[in-house]
């Protein structure tokens, strides 16, 4: 047997010619760096007051250290037990219906022949996406009122008899938060997808007309196989922000009598942070939401690597 000669790659020596000559790209980087630095790796300090009993008086250095009390607190609590449920719950009903409604978009997009019709298409499901939460759910309290659209038609096609307040029943307030993530996000989520899309051999669909499949089969044989890298990449990276249901839409369309399924960890640190003045129990909490989201992606990346999926690191 022949043995195969193993080469190593020469290291080329790095020397200030060689700095000089990418100190363009070097500057580039050391200011993304910096920036890293200052706005996500200092005020990591800040969790500190989680630990402490913190007084702006005295600051993070002269505060009272109280350990894991305020954690201790968090977890006896009954409302950040509530609030953890409505934040996993939101966030997994947000993470299945944007990522699917995203997905079959694409696809559908995709199936468009008319090239002009397509391009509005695509153009006008991108517009929601600008639009700030203010404007979203000021159309969504127009439309679901009681003299709104959707009542309209619900009385006039005789599905109901009298006008439905929506915010004031606790059962709409998921699906309604649900719908207003898949309308705002569902064109700008896709805009990879049709990328991916875009980048698969226009000759295997050649080949597979020829074969005889019709378009429900080309997108199950070839389409969908050709994104799931694409797809499983992004679910891994998409079910770390699990516990990021969001604050404005639950934060402006929530009311007192939905506020058991509308309080979220975020409205929860809002409440004790700053409304009652108690930064430290602000801070557990959302520390509580960082590590489970870290706990969270290293769990999703494990399991995709054990299947043989495609997987962050």
């Amino acid at each position: 047997m022949k043995r195969k000669a193993k080469t190593k790659a020469a290291k080329v020596p790095i020397t200030w010619k060689e700095v000089k000559r990418q100190k363009f790209l070097i500057i580039c980087s050391l200011i993304f760096v910096i920036y890293g630095i200052i706005f996500y790796y200092i005020p990591l300090g800040g969790w500190l007051m989680a630990f402490e009993n913190y007084k702006p008086r005295t600051g993070l250095f002269g505060s009272k250290f109280v350990g894991l009390d305020k954690f201790k607190f968090l977890f006896s609590d009954a409302t950040f037990i509530r609030v953890i449920r409505n934040t996993l719950a939101m966030g997994v009903i947000n993470l299945v219906a944007t990522f699917v409604m995203a997905i079959l978009f694409a696809i559908l997009l995709n199936e468009i022949r008319f090239g002009f019709g397509k391009k509005v298409v695509q153009t006008i499901s991108y517009l929601p996406h600008f639009l700030s939460w203010i404007i979203v759910t000021g159309i969504l309290h127009d439309a679901l009122s009681n003299s709104g659209v959707i009542n309209e038609l619900l009385m006039n096609f005789g599905i109901v008899d009298r006008a439905v307040n929506f915010f004031a029943n606790k059962s709409f307030f998921w699906p309604i938060v649900a719908f207003a993530n898949v309308w705002k996000e569902t064109g700008w989520n896709a805009i990879i997808y049709l990328a991916a899309i875009t980048s698969i051999d226009p000759s295997l669909y050649e080949a597979a007309a020829i074969d005889g499949a019709g378009r429900w089969a080309k997108i199950k044989s070839i389409t969908l196989p050709s994104i799931k890298p694409t797809i499983m990449i992004l679910l891994l990276m998409n079910i770390g922000n699990v516990l990021n249901a969001g604050f404005e839409v639950q934060y402006l369309l929530g009311n007192g009598l939905v506020k058991k399924v509308s309080e979220t960890i975020d409205i929860y640190v809002l409440t004790w942070g700053i409304s009652q003045n108690d930064y430290s129990l602000g801070t557990a909490a959302g520390i509580f939401k960082s590590v489970v989201a870290i706990i969270l992606i290293v769990i999703a990346n494990q399991v995709a690597k054990r299947s043989g999926e495609q997987r962050l690191f």
